[in-house]
């Protein structure tokens, strides 16, 4: 009776005879290494730890699909959860399929090759390998409303690229040459994990530019075209995909805010430099 009962039920049953799971992990956002109680979508690998636990402790796991939809962020944020993911992989012993929805680029990219196959939807915006630092010239804006700024440091670089003081060359030339060993450091993360698949010149694929889906096909960024549900539904067409969702904090789940006056401060500030992060890619 309880057997005819179950099987009445919409998908209980099926579900029951999936002889296979793939776990599905959604890494969406900017890659920030903040974690304000009213932060959200930002990627690091305290946030997304939980996720990626559940994910690769099914049981009847038979590969692990990452969703990333990030246009970058902190590069050692990046590294920490590619390396996490790898982590687990090699300790569960299962593939791990990357996706990229709307953007994976500079960092997202990164989470990418967290995987063993690299997929893209065709109008997927796929790349961007460099490094970029953004900041304001505000000299001369202290002067004018007749504010004075005072700076005591104990060491001669200390301070660098102040933005209140005229641009120094020589700390100009010092962000560069720590920009080009973060670009060395994305690109033989990329080399290590695409190795032969990638057919572009290295001039053409590590140059910072954005290529479509269909165009990273081509230059042997991913692997081929499609969506996490179609891929999937092709591989592994017996599995049951389960999304591992991350554990909510405790005040969260009680409904509790828990943040204070500055945390809504940090929150806003994270919003509006995630807000033009995204802006890059026209989202």
């Amino acid at each position: 009776m309880a057997e005819k009962l179950v099987a009445r039920l919409p998908g209980v049953g099926d579900r029951g005879e999936k002889s296979s799971v793939v776990a599905v992990v959604r890494l969406h956002g900017v890659i920030s290494p903040s974690a304000t109680p009213l932060a959200r979508g930002a990627i690091n690998v305290s946030s997304v730890e939980s996720a990626l636990s559940r994910a690769f402790d099914r049981e009847r796991l038979v590969a692990v699909a990452l969703v990333v939809n990030s246009p970058g962020g902190a590069p050692t944020q990046s590294a920490l959860v590619a390396e996490r993911v790898r982590e687990l992989a090699a300790k569960r012993g299962v593939p791990v399929l990357a996706f990229c929805e709307d953007v994976a680029a500079s960092g997202g990219y990164w989470l990418a090759c967290a995987g063993d196959e690299i997929y893209a939807h065709p109008t997927s915006q796929v790349g961007s390998i460099g490094v970029v630092s953004a900041t304001f010239g505000l000299n001369g804006l202290l002067e004018r409303f007749g504010v004075e700024r005072r700076v005591h440091t104990a060491g001669a670089r200390k301070v660098r690229l102040d933005p209140f003081l005229p641009e120094d060359q020589e700390d100009v030339e010092w962000l560069k040459g720590l920009q080009r060993e973060l670009h060395d450091q994305f690109v033989e993360w990329v080399l290590q994990r695409r190795g032969d698949k990638l057919t572009g010149t290295p001039e053409q694929l590590f140059s910072g530019e954005v290529w479509t889906g269909v165009k990273a096909a081509e230059l042997g960024l991913v692997d081929g075209l499609g969506s996490v549900r179609s891929v999937l539904a092709e591989r592994f067409p017996d599995a049951e995909l389960v999304v591992a969702e991350p554990r909510r904090a405790l005040l969260a789940r009680l409904g509790v805010p828990g943040a204070s006056a500055a945390d809504r401060v940090l929150a806003a500030l994270d919003a509006i430099e995630n807000r033009v992060t995204w802006s890059r890619f026209g989202l």
